[in-house]
């Protein structure tokens, strides 16, 4: 029986005759971290939006938890556990801290977003913001408005928000991208500690940061697949260095 959670087959994006994606054959395994990195331009950011349906692919099949995804749209894969988060980062900027997490919470109703509920009944869902937002880091910040946070932490507060929605696969577009390197280490280190029951697929851009925390790497460049195993293994890749590392990783 296959290991595998998410699995595509020449997986293809054209736009206007330009390939974007051109045949990528990926497997993430079950309860990993899998990287995709490769230079800019290289087809990641198409890759994700195909994976989560905000594009649809020219050619090639998607299949999660082995059912075919192809055709489904956004919303519908998200109710099947594969969420995502964005590069850009993409909370409530005027809702508080906890009524962002707690906001992902209504979800768990199965209708509306209840907007015009009296705050009583939203307060059901506070226990587990609260819980959320102590696994991210950010009880400290509960009562910030989410506009007033800096970077890293309101990366930390969209990872929450997608932790709401109870996944199980993430798929998380650059996470440090932008950050220091203290709120690098905070999100490696939440990531580690979110790992726990699911699996996690990430494009990223910092190679310490894919050595510290991936099990698997895929490198793309071009649209294609260039090379796939663990960072010890694509590090020493010779077509991977020409292609993206750098000589310095030799």
């Amino acid at each position: 029986m296959s290991d595998a959670i998410l699995q595509t087959a020449g997986l293809t994006k054209e736009f206007r005759g330009f390939i974007a994606v051109d045949g990528v054959d990926l497997r993430v395994r079950t309860g990993t971290i899998h990287a995709l990195i490769g230079p800019n331009g290289a087809g990641k950011t198409t890759c994700f939006n195909l994976l989560t349906k905000f594009l649809q692919p020219t050619r090639g099949t998607i299949h999660y938890k082995g059912r075919d995804i192809t055709g489904m749209k956004s919303a519908e894969i998200a109710r099947l556990g594969l969420v995502r988060s964005f590069q850009i980062s993409a909370v409530f900027p005027h809702l508080t801290v906890l009524e962002n997490v707690r906001l992902a919470l209504q979800r768990a109703r199965g209708g509306s977003f209840d907007f015009w509920r009296s705050e009583s009944v939203l307060k059901v869902f506070d226990d587990r913001a609260r819980a959320l937002l102590e696994d991210v880091g950010l009880s400290e910040y509960i009562t910030s408005l989410a506009v007033e946070l800096p970077y890293g932490r309101k990366r930390a507060l969209e990872i929450a928000t997608t932790l709401a929605l109870e996944p199980e696969m993430m798929l998380l577009d650059e996470p440090t991208a932008g950050m220091t390197h203290e709120d690098v280490e905070r999100i490696v280190a939440l990531i580690k500690r979110i790992r726990a029951g699911r699996t996690i697929l990430m494009v990223e851009h910092n190679l310490s940061v894919v050595e510290g925390l991936c099990d698997t790497i895929t490198v793309l460049t071009r649209g294609r697949v260039l090379a796939e195993g663990d960072y010890a293994t694509v590090s020493k890749n010779p077509e991977v260095i020409a292609a993206y590392l750098g000589s310095e990783h030799v």
